[in-house]
């Protein structure tokens, strides 16, 4: 297989790959997973299981999966876009397109009662929202503080359980909480993403996935990835699993048939909505390792995806991160040890395990995994349909990469 150009992978690479994937299957806590490789022209594609933990249809590499927070990367495209056209600013206020957060108060401590609070020092930017900074998002490092309970009070988490409003609905109730943080202060979790799909619709006139759609998919031949599945294509959906954190019981989190994704939803979120299959992310991620081309058509301009593929946190920022996932490892499973952040993705800054430094991408809590490396040209997506309530698919992920690496030819 090698052609000894260390273009791409070595056979007995491969081989420990599968065998270690099967391994996880085997088992019996995962029930299937579709892995690909992808370096230079040489592509691989592992499909291992099956599509229920109780047996039934094997996994395909064309099997469709939710996406959950790997969404980030991809959802942030429309928004480069918008950037290169000057159609948005970095350092433009929201407000006139998102007048819901215009005159913000902010939490005197994060622990504080919700009403105790000052006036914003500035309104919340374009840079803001990309940077995930604007001052509001999922911190699970003050998980049981006031504003962290009426944030899932309000219902604006789109990873939850229960459908969200549209669009206009959710920017009310998200305008309703106070800041947790000065705009441009920290880095915070997830609810930015969201954020920006109405932004992008607002200043496009269209909805989020229409302009999506045209700019990101369509050029990139993601014929699979969208906000649903369609009918025609819903046999290709495995249920999604939230194990039983104490039994470690498969319950499923969501149906296909009649699910969450099996309908247009009222709100097209950006932080985690969409679904997807292992070619599409390759054609995504090799776009961002082109610099912004796919077959001779360009996506996004060079200097958009040096932007999005690079750390945009100063130290004190970055810290907050590292807290999550060092300090915080029997939440995090010891994802998220990259230290730095780009635009809707994470960029290593450090070398804290078999991926080099600069190598960017994310993972998201349905047991899903891309990334890619400038380094070594490595393109990785790895996807399954456990969610992250255990340990195990976090496991799989870390064994994925941990091989991926090893199968690179020198």
């Amino acid at each position: 297989m090698g052609k000894g150009n260390g273009n791409g992978f070595t056979e007995a690479g491969l081989d420990r790959l599968r065998e270690v994937l099967a391994r996880h299957v085997e088992s019996g806590r995962i029930p299937g997973l579709v892995a690909l490789v992808g370096r230079g022209d040489e592509t691989h594609v592992e499909a291992v299981g099956t599509m229920r933990h109780e047996g039934g249809a094997p996994m395909a590499r064309d099997t469709i999966f939710r996406m959950a927070s790997t969404s980030k990367p991809v959802t942030m495209a429309p928004v480069m876009v918008l950037l290169d056209e000057c159609r948005l600013r970095l350092d433009d206020p929201v407000d006139e397109w998102l007048p819901e957060l215009a005159d913000r108060r902010v939490l005197k401590r994060i622990d504080g009662p919700v009403d105790d609070t000052e006036p914003a020092r500035r309104s919340i930017t374009v840079r803001d929202l990309v940077t995930s900074t604007f001052g509001l998002g999922i911190d699970l490092t003050a998980l049981g503080t006031p504003i962290m309970n009426a944030v899932f009070a309000s219902g604006v988490f789109s990873q939850g359980a229960s459908p969200l409003p549209g669009p206009d609905a959710w920017m009310r109730a998200l305008g309703e909480l106070p800041l947790m943080r000065q705009p441009g202060e920290r880095w915070q979790y997830h609810l930015s993403h969201d954020v920006l799909g109405v932004l992008v619709a607002r200043v496009t006139g269209q909805p989020f996935e229409m302009f999506l759609r045209e700019r990101v998919l369509d050029p990139l031949g993601m014929k699979d990835t969208g906000f649903h599945v369609p009918a025609d294509k819903l046999d290709r959906l495995p249920p999604s699993y939230a194990p039983d954190p104490e039994s470690g019981a498969f319950t499923v989190w969501d149906e296909a048939v009649g699910g969450q994704y099996s309908s247009p939803p009222p709100f097209q979120a950006g932080g985690g909505g969409l679904v997807s299959t292992a070619d599409d992310y390759h054609a995504f991620f090799r776009m961002l390792l082109n610099g912004g081309t796919h077959g001779g058509e360009r996506v996004l301009s060079r200097p958009a995806v040096q932007l999005m593929t690079t750390n945009c946190l100063t130290p004190e920022q970055e810290k907050a991160r590292t807290t999550l996932a060092r300090d915080s490892v029997q939440v995090s499973f010891g994802q998220g040890q990259q230290g730095g952040w780009g635009f809707g993705m994470a960029v290593r800054t450090y070398r804290g395990d078999y991926a080099p430094v600069g190598q960017f991408g994310w993972d998201g809590g349905t047991g899903t995994s891309a990334y890619a490396d400038p380094h070594t040209g490595l393109t990785g997506v790895l996807l399954t349909q456990v969610g992250l309530t255990t340990p195990h698919p976090a496991r799989l992920i870390h064994d994925f990469w941990t091989t991926a690496y090893q199968a690179i030819e020198d």
